[in-house]
């Protein structure tokens, strides 16, 4: 296991430091100057120049990026060019909304997936295998951006159960919290659960025909628990993968939705930023969801080797 473990964490690590490179040098040669934009077009060149010079925009690229990183390692981001606050500040508190977001996406995710996947797979060609596959399809083709404002419309315009948008963050309490997040979280989830919906049903139905299926069966085992204790294991391997990419997904789904619901988490954060030419701010995020997305893929890869040690003996 040991091994197993270590060959990940190298594999974690190579992958960060590449995805660094491929971060900063992407940000780095993006037209435009961010002395220019904070003090307008009209400034004089004198003064953006004095600015440029402040904010280390006029030092080689190496060394600020070698100054980025050892930032990164000690927990020094630097400062917003555009809200004058330490950018680790910014980011610890957009998280704080964020993460629950994507966790209770997450969550819904999963168990409309498994429900209807599992479903449509004890029906297999019956009509509710089709209903239930037809519903799925038309889940991939909504973009959640027209879903969640169609969750506006219904449930905050016609019906008034929920607010239209905005949080008043944790201190209001939980229960407020959940439910400002419960709109945007089904808006993440509806097309995330269409598209594990569709996997988790080939899978359960790969497994299905499986040699030890008919000796539980012809043990008097009933289709209930065959499905979700003896099936639905054998056939999480494919479904853990697709769930690890979904999640990442979901965090960068969050840009387009916090702004929809007007959420001040993350994603909102970049958005303003990109529209500031907030380098600092963008190039952290961004790196922040780049290492989320590989962090992901390791635990996937842990969940792998506990689901079925034969891949842990593989790697030894």
């Amino acid at each position: 296991m040991s091994v197993f473990l270590a060959k990940r964490l190298l594999t974690l690590i190579a992958t960060l430091a590449g995805a660094s490179i491929v971060v900063f040098l992407v940000l780095d040669i993006l037209p435009g100057n961010a002395a220019q934009i904070l003090l307008g077009p009209d400034a004089a060149p004198d003064a953006v120049a004095a600015l440029a010079h402040k904010l280390g925009l006029d030092q080689p690229a190496w060394t600020r990026y070698w100054h980025w990183i050892g930032g990164l390692l000690t927990g020094d981001l630097g400062e917003s060019y555009a809200y004058g606050s330490p950018v680790l500040e910014l980011i610890l508190e957009r998280l704080q909304l964020t993460v629950p977001l994507a966790l209770l996406a997450m969550l819904f995710t999963t168990v409309l997936a498994l429900a209807v996947g599992v479903s449509a797979a004890a029906r297999h060609n019956r009509l509710a295998d089709v209903g239930l596959m037809g519903l799925a399809q038309v889940g991939i083709a909504i973009p959640n951006f027209w879903f969640a404002i169609l969750l506006i419309l219904v449930f905050s315009v016609k019906l008034q159960w929920f607010s239209a948008g905005g949080f008043d963050g944790w201190d209001a309490g939980l229960l407020p919290g959940l439910k400002a997040l419960l709109l945007p979280a089904l808006a993440l989830a509806v097309v995330q659960a269409a598209i594990l919906a569709r996997i988790t049903r080939s899978a359960v139905l790969e497994v299905m025909r499986e040699d030890f299926v008919r000796t539980a069966r012809a043990k008097g085992v009933t289709q209930r628990a065959v499905l979700w204790t003896h099936v639905l294991r054998n056939a999480l391997i494919p479904v853990v993968t697709v769930m690890g990419m979904q999640f990442s997904e979901l965090l960068a789904g969050t840009i387009v939705v916090e702004n929809v619901f007007y959420l001040p988490g993350l994603g909102r954060l970049i958005f303003q930023a990109i529209s500031n030419r907030d380098l600092v701010v963008v190039r952290n995020c961004v790196m922040l969801l780049a290492a989320m997305v590989v962090v992901v893929n390791f635990v996937v890869d842990v969940l792998y080797a506990a689901i079925d040690p034969r891949l842990k003996a593989s790697d030894l």
